[in-house]
């Protein structure tokens, strides 16, 4: 049975109250961010379509949340296979793909933004898909670093508009921002709230200017002793330096660039020189990270531009 979360929308009369179910979610970007989403969406009986540029994409995208769920499944039931197997039949069927935004989001009571850190993007996907969306679909963006005012700007869905902040890897990370504008309408921010929580997340309200929540951390320490530190005194499954190695340079990059275009004279969010005057299009990078006792090698392509 799916679950459903329930949500009213205020109408023009202050009687008038309707009653909309979020049954199906349309998630915009396949990268890691967006599969998460999709995974835990599926797994908790959400109809999901997962949108990319290609459907090559889409192929990793899905092979990326089996396996994912099979590593779920290998430690839950372990001395029960067969429920094991229902489970990870039970996530692929409620996924679908696409590569027609406009047409995915025609069905979906909820679209999440998952693509990447670039203000005038978002805006422009918003802004195509408020025409094509019902009027009750509630947008939300997974910006880590924009301001979900601006994004929501492009659209005439001001009161239905909010930010959804996932943290990675999103099946493990229990934690979502939930971020109202001062135009979300209290019914729409509850909404998002209440979704969160049917995908066994722990929402926290936020109503700052970035969405992310940053913590500064200045000592001298190795970066693998700061990664065990975190992850064992702040209860983190992955450290800083292991996620930016799994999240990618080139994302890290689009994010500093955003921080630095709203507050240029902040020096915490200083473009990197050493990023800016390198141009690497195509290049393999071998990282090494380790996790617990064991030492993981893994080939991250970069593709940042100068």
């Amino acid at each position: 049975m799916a679950f459903v979360t329930h949500y009213v929308r205020r109408g023009f009369s202050s009687s008038a109250v309707r009653s909309v179910v979020i049954k199906n979610v349309t998630i915009i970007g396949g990268g890691l961010m967006g599969a998460g989403i999709a995974q835990v969406a599926a797994s908790t009986g959400h109809s999901v379509t997962l949108v990319d540029t290609s459907d090559d994409i889409l192929k990793k995208s899905v092979k990326g949340i089996e396996g994912s769920v099979k590593r779920v499944v290998k430690k839950k039931f372990a001395d029960k296979p067969e429920a094991g197997e229902e489970l990870i039949q039970k996530v692929l069927q409620n996924v679908s793909t696409s590569t027609d935004a406009g047409l995915a989001v025609r069905g979906s009571d909820l679209v999440v933004e998952a693509i990447v850190e670039n203000l005038k993007i978002k805006q422009d996907l918003f802004a195509t898909l408020d025409k094509l969306a019902p009027a009750h679909t509630i947008f939300a963006s997974n910006t880590s670093s924009l301001s979900v005012s601006d994004i929501a700007s492009s659209t005439s869905r001001l009161d239905r508009f909010g930010g959804l902040h996932f943290f990675n890897p999103v099946p493990m990370m229990k934690l979502v921002e939930v971020i109202g504008t001062s135009a979300t309408s209290q019914e729409t921010f509850d909404s998002l709230m209440s979704f969160s929580k049917v995908l066994g997340k722990t929402p926290v309200s936020c109503k700052v200017r970035f969405t992310i929540i940053i913590v500064a951390v200045s000592c001298h320490a190795s970066k693998e002793d700061i990664d065990i530190a975190m992850k064992l005194g702040a209860g983190y499954p992955m450290g800083p330096f292991e996620l930016s190695d799994y999240v990618g340079l080139d994302t890290i990059k689009f994010i500093m660039d955003g921080w630095s275009a709203m507050d240029p004279d902040n020096p915490l969010f200083a473009q990197s020189e050493l990023l800016n005057k390198r141009r690497i299009l195509q290049v393999q990078v071998i990282m090494c990270c380790k996790f617990s006792v064991e030492r993981c090698h893994c080939e991250t392509d970069l593709m940042l531009r100068k």
